[in-house]
Protein backbone atom coordinates (compact mmCIF):
# COMPACT_ATOMS: atom_id res chain seq x y z
CA UNK A 1 0.00 0.00 0.00
CA UNK A 2 1.37 3.41 -0.99
CA UNK A 3 2.09 5.75 1.92
CA UNK A 4 0.22 9.03 2.28
CA UNK A 5 2.51 11.97 1.56
CA UNK A 6 3.27 13.75 4.82
CA UNK A 7 5.57 16.77 5.08
CA UNK A 8 6.47 19.05 7.94
CA UNK A 9 7.77 22.53 8.55
CA UNK A 10 9.76 22.44 11.77
CA UNK A 11 11.08 25.88 12.78
CA UNK A 12 12.69 26.84 16.07
CA UNK A 13 11.06 29.71 18.03
CA UNK A 14 14.29 31.68 18.26
CA UNK A 15 13.09 34.88 16.55
CA UNK A 16 11.14 36.08 13.53
CA UNK A 17 10.68 33.73 10.58
CA UNK A 18 13.11 34.57 7.76
CA UNK A 19 11.71 34.53 4.23
CA UNK A 20 14.01 31.59 3.51
CA UNK A 21 12.02 29.68 6.12
CA UNK A 22 8.76 30.81 4.55
CA UNK A 23 9.96 29.47 1.19
CA UNK A 24 10.77 26.13 2.84
CA UNK A 25 7.26 26.01 4.32
CA UNK A 26 5.77 26.97 0.94
CA UNK A 27 7.55 24.21 -1.00
CA UNK A 28 6.49 21.66 1.63
CA UNK A 29 2.91 22.90 1.38
CA UNK A 30 2.86 22.88 -2.43
CA UNK A 31 4.17 19.31 -2.58
CA UNK A 32 1.70 18.09 0.03
CA UNK A 33 -1.27 19.66 -1.74
CA UNK A 34 -0.05 18.54 -5.17
CA UNK A 35 0.17 14.92 -4.03
CA UNK A 36 -2.93 14.97 -1.82
CA UNK A 37 -0.98 14.75 1.41
CA UNK A 38 -0.76 16.45 4.81
CA UNK A 39 1.20 19.49 5.99
CA UNK A 40 2.44 19.49 9.61
CA UNK A 41 3.84 22.30 11.74
CA UNK A 42 6.19 21.13 14.47
CA UNK A 43 7.89 23.56 16.83
CA UNK A 44 11.47 22.44 17.56
CA UNK A 45 12.20 24.11 20.88
CA UNK A 46 14.72 21.74 22.42
CA UNK A 47 17.22 24.61 22.76
CA UNK A 48 15.48 26.49 25.57
CA UNK A 49 18.37 28.94 25.92
CA UNK A 50 17.54 30.47 22.54
CA UNK A 51 13.76 30.58 22.99
CA UNK A 52 12.28 34.01 22.15
CA UNK A 53 8.86 34.90 23.64
CA UNK A 54 6.29 35.55 20.93
CA UNK A 55 8.26 33.77 18.19
CA UNK A 56 5.99 30.72 18.17
CA UNK A 57 2.83 32.77 17.64
CA UNK A 58 4.68 34.87 15.06
CA UNK A 59 5.48 31.73 13.03
CA UNK A 60 1.84 30.64 13.02
CA UNK A 61 0.58 34.13 12.16
CA UNK A 62 3.09 34.39 9.31
CA UNK A 63 2.07 31.10 7.73
CA UNK A 64 -1.59 32.04 8.06
CA UNK A 65 -0.99 35.42 6.36
CA UNK A 66 0.84 33.65 3.53
CA UNK A 67 -2.06 31.27 2.94
CA UNK A 68 -0.07 28.17 3.96
CA UNK A 69 -2.64 25.91 5.60
CA UNK A 70 -1.56 23.54 8.36
CA UNK A 71 -3.29 20.16 8.74
CA UNK A 72 -1.63 19.07 12.00
CA UNK A 73 0.17 21.24 14.53
CA UNK A 74 0.12 22.90 17.92
CA UNK A 75 -3.08 24.81 17.04
CA UNK A 76 -4.85 22.13 15.01
CA UNK A 77 -3.84 19.09 17.05
CA UNK A 78 -3.65 15.73 15.31
CA UNK A 79 -2.95 12.02 15.81
CA UNK A 80 0.72 12.62 16.63
CA UNK A 81 0.33 15.35 19.26
CA UNK A 82 2.00 17.02 20.98
CA UNK A 83 3.64 18.98 18.15
CA UNK A 84 5.95 21.00 20.39
CA UNK A 85 9.22 19.15 21.03
CA UNK A 86 9.62 20.39 24.59
CA UNK A 87 6.37 18.57 25.40
CA UNK A 88 7.68 15.34 23.83
CA UNK A 89 10.81 15.15 26.01
CA UNK A 90 10.00 11.85 27.79
CA UNK A 91 9.73 9.87 24.54
CA UNK A 92 13.24 10.61 23.24
CA UNK A 93 15.18 8.91 26.03
CA UNK A 94 14.08 5.40 25.06
CA UNK A 95 15.59 5.79 21.60
CA UNK A 96 18.89 7.07 22.98
CA UNK A 97 18.94 4.08 25.35
CA UNK A 98 18.17 1.76 22.42
CA UNK A 99 21.15 3.13 20.50
CA UNK A 100 23.41 2.55 23.52
CA UNK A 101 22.14 -1.04 23.98
CA UNK A 102 22.72 -1.79 20.30
CA UNK A 103 26.25 -0.35 20.36
CA UNK A 104 25.51 2.70 18.21
CA UNK A 105 25.86 5.34 20.94
CA UNK A 106 27.77 5.82 24.19
CA UNK A 107 27.94 7.87 27.40
CA UNK A 108 30.52 10.68 27.42
CA UNK A 109 31.55 12.12 30.82
CA UNK A 110 34.03 14.73 29.56
CA UNK A 111 34.02 18.07 31.37
CA UNK A 112 34.01 21.35 29.41
CA UNK A 113 37.67 21.80 30.42
CA UNK A 114 38.59 18.37 29.05
CA UNK A 115 36.82 19.13 25.78
CA UNK A 116 38.67 22.44 25.49
CA UNK A 117 41.97 20.70 26.15
CA UNK A 118 41.24 18.13 23.44
CA UNK A 119 40.51 20.85 20.89
CA UNK A 120 43.65 22.72 21.91
CA UNK A 121 45.79 19.57 21.40
CA UNK A 122 44.31 19.01 17.95
CA UNK A 123 44.74 22.64 16.99
CA UNK A 124 48.37 22.55 18.09
CA UNK A 125 48.85 19.42 15.97
CA UNK A 126 47.56 21.41 12.97
CA UNK A 127 44.34 19.36 12.69
CA UNK A 128 42.15 21.55 10.43
CA UNK A 129 38.80 20.66 12.00
CA UNK A 130 39.14 19.54 15.63
CA UNK A 131 36.22 17.32 16.61
CA UNK A 132 35.10 14.48 18.87
CA UNK A 133 35.11 11.54 16.46
CA UNK A 134 36.06 7.94 15.82
CA UNK A 135 39.74 8.75 16.44
CA UNK A 136 39.69 11.28 19.28
CA UNK A 137 37.05 9.43 21.32
CA UNK A 138 39.74 6.91 22.27
CA UNK A 139 41.53 9.58 24.38
CA UNK A 140 38.39 10.87 26.12
CA UNK A 141 36.35 9.87 29.18
CA UNK A 142 33.43 7.85 27.84
CA UNK A 143 31.82 4.44 28.17
CA UNK A 144 34.00 3.15 25.30
CA UNK A 145 37.27 3.91 27.14
CA UNK A 146 36.33 3.56 30.81
CA UNK A 147 35.89 0.20 32.57
CA UNK A 148 32.26 -0.96 32.69
CA UNK A 149 32.21 -0.82 36.48
CA UNK A 150 33.42 2.78 36.53
CA UNK A 151 30.76 3.76 33.99
CA UNK A 152 28.09 2.18 36.22
CA UNK A 153 29.45 4.02 39.29
CA UNK A 154 29.41 7.36 37.46
CA UNK A 155 25.83 6.82 36.28
CA UNK A 156 24.66 5.70 39.74
CA UNK A 157 26.34 8.74 41.31
CA UNK A 158 24.51 11.09 38.95
CA UNK A 159 27.68 12.32 37.26
CA UNK A 160 26.88 14.68 34.38
CA UNK A 161 27.12 13.10 30.91
CA UNK A 162 25.91 13.39 27.35
CA UNK A 163 25.02 10.60 24.93
CA UNK A 164 26.97 10.66 21.67
CA UNK A 165 26.42 8.80 18.41
CA UNK A 166 29.15 6.26 17.62
CA UNK A 167 29.97 7.14 14.02
CA UNK A 168 31.87 4.41 12.12
CA UNK A 169 35.46 5.23 11.19
CA UNK A 170 35.59 4.04 7.57
CA UNK A 171 32.30 3.96 5.79
CA UNK A 172 30.59 5.76 2.91
CA UNK A 173 27.21 7.23 3.82
CA UNK A 174 25.03 7.82 0.76
CA UNK A 175 21.52 9.01 0.03
CA UNK A 176 19.60 10.21 -3.01
CA UNK A 177 18.57 13.86 -2.67
CA UNK A 178 15.53 14.75 -4.77
CA UNK A 179 17.18 18.01 -5.89
CA UNK A 180 20.92 17.19 -5.88
CA UNK A 181 20.98 13.52 -6.82
CA UNK A 182 23.26 11.08 -5.02
CA UNK A 183 25.18 12.55 -2.10
CA UNK A 184 28.12 10.52 -0.79
CA UNK A 185 29.97 11.45 2.43
CA UNK A 186 32.79 9.54 4.12
CA UNK A 187 32.10 8.85 7.79
CA UNK A 188 35.55 10.13 8.77
CA UNK A 189 34.25 13.65 8.18
CA UNK A 190 31.32 13.17 10.59
CA UNK A 191 31.85 13.78 14.30
CA UNK A 192 30.21 11.89 17.15
CA UNK A 193 27.30 14.28 17.57
CA UNK A 194 25.65 14.69 20.97
CA UNK A 195 22.17 13.10 20.92
CA UNK A 196 21.12 13.77 24.53
CA UNK A 197 22.37 16.78 26.48
CA UNK A 198 23.36 16.72 30.13
CA UNK A 199 20.00 18.30 31.07
CA UNK A 200 18.14 15.34 29.57
CA UNK A 201 16.91 17.25 26.53
CA UNK A 202 17.56 15.71 23.14
CA UNK A 203 19.56 17.64 20.57
CA UNK A 204 18.05 18.61 17.25
CA UNK A 205 19.47 15.54 15.53
CA UNK A 206 17.84 12.88 17.72
CA UNK A 207 14.53 14.70 18.28
CA UNK A 208 14.22 15.50 14.59
CA UNK A 209 14.68 11.91 13.46
CA UNK A 210 12.45 10.40 16.14
CA UNK A 211 9.66 12.89 15.46
CA UNK A 212 9.85 12.51 11.69
CA UNK A 213 9.59 8.74 12.10
CA UNK A 214 6.75 8.80 14.64
CA UNK A 215 4.85 11.42 12.64
CA UNK A 216 5.27 9.28 9.51
CA UNK A 217 6.97 12.02 7.49
CA UNK A 218 7.58 10.91 3.89
CA UNK A 219 9.50 13.93 2.53
CA UNK A 220 11.95 16.21 4.34
CA UNK A 221 12.24 19.45 2.36
CA UNK A 222 14.60 21.87 4.09
CA UNK A 223 17.31 24.45 3.48
CA UNK A 224 20.77 23.73 2.11
CA UNK A 225 22.31 24.54 5.49
CA UNK A 226 21.03 21.15 6.72
CA UNK A 227 22.80 19.19 3.98
CA UNK A 228 25.92 18.51 6.13
CA UNK A 229 23.65 16.96 8.80
CA UNK A 230 21.87 14.63 6.37
CA UNK A 231 24.48 11.81 6.44
CA UNK A 232 24.28 11.80 10.24
CA UNK A 233 20.49 11.50 9.99
CA UNK A 234 20.81 8.63 7.51
CA UNK A 235 22.98 6.80 10.07
CA UNK A 236 20.39 7.39 12.79
CA UNK A 237 17.59 5.96 10.63
CA UNK A 238 19.75 2.91 9.96
CA UNK A 239 20.80 2.38 13.57
CA UNK A 240 17.24 2.78 14.88
CA UNK A 241 16.00 0.20 12.37
CA UNK A 242 13.91 2.66 10.38
CA UNK A 243 15.82 2.65 7.09
CA UNK A 244 12.87 1.20 5.15
CA UNK A 245 10.63 4.15 6.10
CA UNK A 246 13.28 6.86 5.91
CA UNK A 247 11.82 9.98 4.26
CA UNK A 248 13.11 11.29 0.96
CA UNK A 249 15.38 14.31 1.37
CA UNK A 250 15.31 17.50 -0.68
CA UNK A 251 17.73 20.30 0.23
CA UNK A 252 16.71 23.68 -1.17
CA UNK A 253 19.15 26.19 -2.69
CA UNK A 254 20.36 29.17 -0.68
CA UNK A 255 18.77 32.60 -0.92
CA UNK A 256 21.50 35.06 -1.83
CA UNK A 257 21.85 38.81 -1.32
CA UNK A 258 20.78 40.98 -4.27
CA UNK A 259 24.42 41.24 -5.41
CA UNK A 260 24.85 37.47 -5.17
CA UNK A 261 27.78 37.62 -2.73
CA UNK A 262 26.38 35.56 0.15
CA UNK A 263 23.37 34.37 2.09
CA UNK A 264 20.57 36.92 2.55
CA UNK A 265 20.40 38.20 6.12
CA UNK A 266 18.38 40.68 8.16
CA UNK A 267 21.35 43.04 8.04
CA UNK A 268 21.18 43.07 4.23
CA UNK A 269 17.51 44.03 4.36
CA UNK A 270 18.16 46.81 6.87
CA UNK A 271 21.04 48.16 4.79
CA UNK A 272 19.24 48.04 1.44
CA UNK A 273 15.81 49.03 2.72
CA UNK A 274 13.62 45.96 2.31
CA UNK A 275 12.13 43.43 4.74
CA UNK A 276 13.42 39.88 5.14
CA UNK A 277 10.52 38.79 7.38
CA UNK A 278 6.89 38.23 6.37
CA UNK A 279 5.43 40.20 9.29
CA UNK A 280 6.77 42.97 11.50
CA UNK A 281 8.43 41.53 14.60
CA UNK A 282 8.82 43.26 17.96
CA UNK A 283 11.73 41.87 19.94
CA UNK A 284 14.69 42.86 22.08
CA UNK A 285 18.31 43.49 21.27
CA UNK A 286 20.32 40.46 22.42
CA UNK A 287 23.05 42.61 23.95
CA UNK A 288 21.30 45.71 25.29
CA UNK A 289 17.80 44.36 25.91
CA UNK A 290 16.37 47.43 24.19
CA UNK A 291 13.13 46.96 22.18
CA UNK A 292 13.66 46.36 18.46
CA UNK A 293 11.30 46.33 15.50
CA UNK A 294 12.04 44.30 12.38
CA UNK A 295 10.05 45.35 9.31
CA UNK A 296 7.67 42.93 7.61
CA UNK A 297 6.28 42.52 4.12
CA UNK A 298 2.70 42.78 5.35
CA UNK A 299 3.25 46.11 7.08
CA UNK A 300 5.28 47.40 4.12
CA UNK A 301 2.21 47.10 1.92
CA UNK A 302 2.85 43.79 0.17
CA UNK A 303 -0.06 41.50 -0.65
CA UNK A 304 0.37 37.92 0.57
CA UNK A 305 -0.38 36.42 -2.84
CA UNK A 306 2.29 38.62 -4.47
CA UNK A 307 4.81 37.74 -1.76
CA UNK A 308 4.13 34.00 -2.16
CA UNK A 309 4.25 34.12 -5.96
CA UNK A 310 7.64 35.85 -5.75
CA UNK A 311 8.99 33.37 -3.18
CA UNK A 312 7.90 30.38 -5.25
CA UNK A 313 10.15 31.52 -8.08
CA UNK A 314 13.21 31.84 -5.82
CA UNK A 315 14.60 28.44 -6.69
CA UNK A 316 11.76 26.93 -8.75
CA UNK A 317 10.33 27.56 -12.18
CA UNK A 318 7.37 26.04 -14.00
CA UNK A 319 9.22 25.47 -17.26
CA UNK A 320 6.98 27.99 -19.05
CA UNK A 321 6.93 31.77 -19.52
CA UNK A 322 4.02 32.21 -17.08
CA UNK A 323 4.97 34.32 -14.06
CA UNK A 324 1.67 35.09 -12.31
CA UNK A 325 0.36 32.09 -10.35
CA UNK A 326 -2.42 31.90 -7.81
CA UNK A 327 -1.88 29.43 -4.95
CA UNK A 328 -4.05 26.76 -6.67
CA UNK A 329 -2.04 27.27 -9.87
CA UNK A 330 1.24 26.96 -7.96
CA UNK A 331 0.02 23.71 -6.43
CA UNK A 332 -0.92 22.36 -9.84
CA UNK A 333 2.38 23.38 -11.47
CA UNK A 334 4.79 22.54 -8.64
CA UNK A 335 7.25 19.66 -8.74
CA UNK A 336 10.44 19.01 -6.80
CA UNK A 337 12.16 18.08 -10.07
CA UNK A 338 11.95 21.71 -11.20
CA UNK A 339 13.63 23.08 -8.05
CA UNK A 340 17.15 24.22 -8.86
CA UNK A 341 20.19 23.30 -6.82
CA UNK A 342 21.81 26.64 -7.76
CA UNK A 343 21.45 29.53 -5.28
CA UNK A 344 18.64 32.01 -5.95
CA UNK A 345 19.44 35.72 -5.93
CA UNK A 346 16.96 37.96 -4.13
CA UNK A 347 15.56 40.75 -6.33
CA UNK A 348 13.62 43.44 -4.50
CA UNK A 349 12.52 45.02 -7.79
CA UNK A 350 10.88 41.75 -8.77
CA UNK A 351 8.82 41.46 -5.59
CA UNK A 352 7.67 45.06 -6.11
CA UNK A 353 6.68 44.14 -9.67
CA UNK A 354 4.65 41.20 -8.39
CA UNK A 355 2.89 43.48 -5.92
CA UNK A 356 1.98 45.91 -8.69
CA UNK A 357 0.52 43.13 -10.81
CA UNK A 358 -1.62 41.73 -8.01
CA UNK A 359 -2.74 45.13 -6.74
CA UNK A 360 -3.77 46.37 -10.18
CA UNK A 361 -5.61 43.13 -10.96
CA UNK A 362 -7.90 43.48 -7.94
CA UNK A 363 -11.53 44.59 -8.50
CA UNK A 364 -12.07 48.34 -8.11
CA UNK A 365 -14.49 47.63 -5.25
CA UNK A 366 -11.70 45.94 -3.27
CA UNK A 367 -9.23 48.70 -4.13
CA UNK A 368 -11.79 51.26 -2.95
CA UNK A 369 -11.75 49.60 0.49
CA UNK A 370 -7.94 49.81 0.57
CA UNK A 371 -8.21 53.46 -0.43
CA UNK A 372 -10.83 54.24 2.20
CA UNK A 373 -8.73 52.57 4.92
CA UNK A 374 -5.63 54.52 3.94
CA UNK A 375 -7.51 57.83 3.78
CA UNK A 376 -9.05 57.23 7.19
CA UNK A 377 -5.61 56.48 8.66
CA UNK A 378 -4.40 59.80 7.25
CA UNK A 379 -7.34 61.62 8.80
CA UNK A 380 -8.91 62.46 5.44
CA UNK A 381 -12.68 62.35 5.73
CA UNK A 382 -14.49 60.93 2.72
CA UNK A 383 -18.05 61.92 1.92
CA UNK A 384 -18.86 60.51 -1.48
CA UNK A 385 -20.79 57.58 -2.98
CA UNK A 386 -19.08 54.18 -3.04
CA UNK A 387 -19.32 54.18 -6.82
CA UNK A 388 -17.27 57.40 -6.98
CA UNK A 389 -14.64 55.95 -4.65
CA UNK A 390 -14.38 52.89 -6.88
CA UNK A 391 -13.90 55.12 -9.92
CA UNK A 392 -11.05 56.93 -8.17
CA UNK A 393 -9.38 53.65 -7.14
CA UNK A 394 -9.71 52.29 -10.66
CA UNK A 395 -8.16 55.43 -12.11
CA UNK A 396 -5.13 55.68 -9.83
CA UNK A 397 -4.29 51.97 -9.53
CA UNK A 398 -1.98 52.01 -12.57
CA UNK A 399 0.33 54.36 -10.66
CA UNK A 400 0.33 52.28 -7.47
CA UNK A 401 2.70 49.61 -6.17
CA UNK A 402 1.30 49.43 -2.63
CA UNK A 403 -2.16 50.13 -1.18
CA UNK A 404 -0.78 53.30 0.44
CA UNK A 405 0.06 54.61 -3.03
CA UNK A 406 -3.65 54.65 -3.86
CA UNK A 407 -4.26 57.31 -1.21
CA UNK A 408 -1.23 59.33 -2.28
CA UNK A 409 -2.37 59.36 -5.90
CA UNK A 410 -5.99 60.03 -4.92
CA UNK A 411 -5.31 63.04 -2.68
CA UNK A 412 -6.00 65.38 -5.58
CA UNK A 413 -9.67 64.36 -5.41
CA UNK A 414 -9.98 65.44 -1.77
CA UNK A 415 -7.74 68.52 -1.68
CA UNK A 416 -7.77 71.44 -4.04
CA UNK A 417 -4.31 72.61 -5.17
CA UNK A 418 -2.64 75.17 -2.93
CA UNK A 419 0.38 75.56 -5.22
CA UNK A 420 1.10 75.06 -8.89
CA UNK A 421 4.02 73.55 -10.79
CA UNK A 422 6.42 76.49 -11.21
CA UNK A 423 8.08 75.06 -14.29
CA UNK A 424 4.79 74.76 -16.17
CA UNK A 425 3.68 78.21 -15.01
CA UNK A 426 6.87 79.87 -16.26
CA UNK A 427 6.85 78.08 -19.62
CA UNK A 428 3.21 77.72 -20.59
CA UNK A 429 1.02 80.16 -18.64
CA UNK A 430 -0.10 83.21 -20.63
CA UNK A 431 -3.16 85.41 -21.19
CA UNK A 432 -4.46 83.29 -24.08
CA UNK A 433 -4.32 80.08 -22.01
CA UNK A 434 -5.96 81.90 -19.07
CA UNK A 435 -8.78 83.06 -21.38
CA UNK A 436 -9.33 79.52 -22.67
CA UNK A 437 -9.51 78.06 -19.14
CA UNK A 438 -11.86 80.87 -18.04
CA UNK A 439 -14.16 80.16 -20.98
CA UNK A 440 -14.08 76.42 -20.27
CA UNK A 441 -14.85 77.01 -16.57
CA UNK A 442 -17.82 79.19 -17.56
CA UNK A 443 -19.55 76.49 -19.63
CA UNK A 444 -18.59 73.41 -17.59
CA UNK A 445 -21.35 73.66 -14.92
CA UNK A 446 -23.99 73.53 -17.69
CA UNK A 447 -22.47 70.47 -19.37
CA UNK A 448 -25.07 67.82 -20.16
CA UNK A 449 -22.48 65.09 -20.70
CA UNK A 450 -20.01 64.80 -17.82
CA UNK A 451 -18.40 61.59 -19.04
CA UNK A 452 -14.69 61.73 -19.95
CA UNK A 453 -15.61 61.77 -23.66
CA UNK A 454 -18.27 64.44 -23.13
CA UNK A 455 -15.88 66.70 -21.21
CA UNK A 456 -13.19 66.26 -23.84
CA UNK A 457 -15.62 67.19 -26.62
CA UNK A 458 -16.69 70.31 -24.73
CA UNK A 459 -13.07 71.27 -24.01
CA UNK A 460 -12.11 70.84 -27.66
CA UNK A 461 -15.02 73.02 -28.75
CA UNK A 462 -14.09 75.80 -26.29
CA UNK A 463 -10.35 75.73 -27.05
CA UNK A 464 -10.85 75.76 -30.80
CA UNK A 465 -13.34 78.62 -30.34
CA UNK A 466 -10.46 80.53 -28.73
CA UNK A 467 -8.32 79.91 -31.82
CA UNK A 468 -6.07 77.41 -30.04
CA UNK A 469 -5.21 73.73 -30.26
CA UNK A 470 -5.90 71.22 -27.49
CA UNK A 471 -2.19 70.48 -27.02
CA UNK A 472 -1.55 74.10 -26.05
CA UNK A 473 -3.72 73.95 -22.95
CA UNK A 474 -3.79 70.33 -21.76
CA UNK A 475 -0.78 70.41 -19.43
CA UNK A 476 -1.75 73.79 -18.00
CA UNK A 477 -5.33 72.56 -17.56
CA UNK A 478 -4.03 69.52 -15.64
CA UNK A 479 -1.89 71.79 -13.47
CA UNK A 480 -4.84 74.07 -12.76
CA UNK A 481 -7.06 71.15 -11.72
CA UNK A 482 -4.49 69.07 -9.78
CA UNK A 483 -1.51 71.37 -9.11
CA UNK A 484 0.80 68.98 -10.99
CA UNK A 485 1.83 68.44 -14.58
CA UNK A 486 1.53 64.64 -14.47
CA UNK A 487 -0.93 62.07 -13.19
CA UNK A 488 -3.83 59.83 -14.20
CA UNK A 489 -6.00 60.52 -17.25
CA UNK A 490 -7.14 64.15 -17.03
CA UNK A 491 -10.57 63.67 -18.61
CA UNK A 492 -11.37 60.93 -16.10
CA UNK A 493 -10.17 63.16 -13.26
CA UNK A 494 -12.51 65.97 -14.32
CA UNK A 495 -15.37 63.54 -14.84
CA UNK A 496 -14.98 62.15 -11.31
CA UNK A 497 -14.56 65.61 -9.76
CA UNK A 498 -17.69 66.73 -11.58
CA UNK A 499 -18.30 69.89 -13.67
CA UNK A 500 -18.91 72.24 -10.72
CA UNK A 501 -15.81 71.28 -8.71
CA UNK A 502 -13.63 71.32 -11.82
CA UNK A 503 -14.92 74.76 -12.82
CA UNK A 504 -14.24 76.15 -9.34
CA UNK A 505 -10.70 74.79 -9.39
CA UNK A 506 -10.08 76.40 -12.78
CA UNK A 507 -11.40 79.75 -11.58
CA UNK A 508 -9.19 79.58 -8.48
CA UNK A 509 -6.12 78.76 -10.58
CA UNK A 510 -6.76 81.59 -13.02
CA UNK A 511 -7.12 84.04 -10.15
CA UNK A 512 -3.99 82.78 -8.39
CA UNK A 513 -1.89 82.86 -11.52
CA UNK A 514 -3.17 86.16 -12.93
CA UNK A 515 0.14 87.81 -12.10
CA UNK A 516 1.87 85.52 -14.61
CA UNK A 517 -0.36 86.46 -17.53
CA UNK A 518 1.35 87.75 -20.61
Amino acid sequence: MEREVRVRFAPSPTGPLHIGGVRTALYNYLLARKLGGKMLLRIEDTDQNRFVPGAEQYIMDSLRWCGIEIDEGIEQGGPHAPYRQSERKPMYRQYADQLIRDGYAYYAFDTPEELDAMRARLTAAKVPNPQYNSITRAQMRNSLTLPEEEVKQLLDAGAPYVIRLKVPRKEEVRFNDLIRGWVVVHSSSIDDKVLMKSDGMPTYHLANIVDDHLMEITHVIRGEEWLPSAPLHVLLYRYLGWEDTMPQFAHLPLLLKPDGTGKLSKRDGDKLGFPVFPLEFHGKDAETGEPTVSSGYRESGYLPEAFINFLAFLGWNPGTTQEIFSMPELIEAFSIERVSKSPARFDQNKVRWYNEQYLRAKPDAELAQYLLTELNEQGIGVDMPTERLEQIAGLVKERATFPADLAREARLFFHRPISYDEQIVSKKWNAQVAAALTAFAAVLPTATDATPDGIKALLTQVVEGQGMKLGQVLQVLRMAVTGSGAGPDLMHIMSILGPQETAERLQAAVAALAAHAG
